[in-house]
């Protein structure tokens, strides 16, 4: 199992997660956050993105042994997925959004073929959407999802419930509640802050409002 703990130190330490409840940042969805996580920003650091690319191999060989593939979830999960498919010698690919709009108008990029088993790596899980819908394009191509890993969880209810309902098994290396508590214990946030940051997951499009 994943170390949640030092995965979050990681993620802590290069500031790809920043904690900020007095002053939240605003999502693209509106949503107000004490939040903020890039995971794109440990790639800078060699050292700490070599410990979370071992950290995301040691679950893909323990968890997934008998995968044909892996897919990267455009654009944050590309890097990650290369680096785990490069590690453990597997084929890659990736999943864009929508399908390009010129060329050969391909929506995964790399070779795919009906009855791959494939796992998908994810850069973070929110609400679940989008990273589910990779998985319905893959689908599509006849490919098989042995499952999901990602960096970071929010740990919401609804992207659990989200996954549940398609069937689809996710880990994530570290998550919401892991980085929290260590963010107290560290000092980097206070006791009075956490509790704001626990309401803020209850309801986050109404937090802060």
């Amino acid at each position: 199992m994943t170390n949640e703990k030092a995965v979050a130190e990681r993620l802590l330490h290069v500031e790809a997660v920043k904690l900020n409840p007095d002053h939240p940042y605003t999502w693209a969805s509106g949503w107000k956050s004490p939040i903020y996580c890039d995971n794109r920003k440990v790639l800078s650091f060699p050292y700490d993105r070599d410990f979370i690319k071992s950290e995301l191999c040691s679950v893909i060989f323990q968890s997934f042994p008998d995968i044909d593939a892996i897919a990267g979830v455009a654009t944050a999960g590309i890097a990650w997925g290369a680096m785990a498919a490069d590690q453990l010698k597997l084929p890659f690919l990736y999943v864009r959004p929508k399908p390009k709009d010129h060329g050969l108008g391909n929506q995964i990029e790399g070779s795919v073929s009906p009855g791959l088993k494939v796992l998908v790596v994810e850069d973070l899980i929110s609400t679940g959407k989008s990273s589910l819908q990779v998985c319905d394009v893959l689908k599509e191509a006849g490919v098989e999802i042995a499952g999901m890993v990602s960096i970071f969880n929010y740990g919401f209810p609804e992207a659990a419930s989200a996954f549940e309902k398609a069937g689809v098994a996710l880990i994530s290396l570290t998550n919401y509640t892991a980085l929290s508590e260590l963010a107290v214990s560290t000092g980097k946030i206070s006791e009075s802050q956490l509790v704001e940051l626990m309401k803020w997951r209850e309801s986050p499009a109404t937090w802060g409002r």
